[in-house]
């Protein structure tokens, strides 16, 4: 492990660790797809949108159509997932987990800087982070590994129960959400960072 990675993780460490306000953002492997974290509600969209409740302007779709929307990287053109926005050039899409976690995980796609994933709790504003926050740089390349990665957000002593995915414009594509209550976050996002390395790491104080 070079000095940069060292210095990473022990920022990483220190941060998951200061309280309870702390939010850590990590991102897996390189080819991952999934979430590594045990337990968690997995949402594929092979039979819909599935989670307790879906509105917005968004559409489940495969495949790629120009100007609109690219599969994920590595996924299959077979492969349903999550385009935001759709049919209009900007909107968000509206998730209701229908209970409260501490973890969110996706595979983000072609990651744009326009794209914003927003975490409320029964409707207050938890934390918000663009494309920026998770790539860099989030310039929405289609088959760049930067721009297409499972990004892992751990809140801590945090809840949310809803997931707002938005895009000013074509568009904000996922797959593979996941959601979980861990026990201990910053414990599991060390791990993650031992395995995968880390992305970013930030503490936000509750309003």
């Amino acid at each position: 492990m070079n000095r940069f990675c060292q210095w990473m993780t022990t920022l990483a460490l220190t941060l998951a660790f200061t309280g309870a306000q702390a939010t850590v953002i990590t991102q897996s492997d390189e080819g991952e797809m999934h979430t590594e974290v045990a337990g968690a509600t997995e949402i594929d969209f092979g039979e819909g949108c599935g989670y307790a409740s879906c509105s917005g302007d968004f559409q489940i779709v495969t495949g790629d159509l120009s100007g609109r929307y690219a599969a994920p990287a590595g996924t299959g053109s077979d492969n349903p997932y999550l385009s935001v926005p759709n049919p209009n050039q900007s909107g968000t899409a509206i998730l209701e987990l229908g209970e409260t976690a501490n973890y969110f995980g996706l595979y983000w796609g072609s990651i744009d800087s326009y794209n914003t994933i927003s975490f409320f709790l029964a409707g207050v504003l938890i934390d918000t982070f663009g494309g920026g926050d998770v790539a860099a740089p989030a310039d929405g390349n289609q088959l760049a590994s930067a721009t297409n990665r499972f990004i892992n957000f751990f809140f801590g002593d945090l809840r949310f129960d809803q997931v707002h995915l938005a895009s000013d414009n074509y568009a904000f594509e996922s797959d593979n959400h996941a959601y979980a209550t861990v026990s201990e976050p910053g414990t599991l996002a060390l791990m993650g960072i031992a395995l995968a390395g880390l992305l970013m790491a930030r503490r936000r104080r509750q309003h």
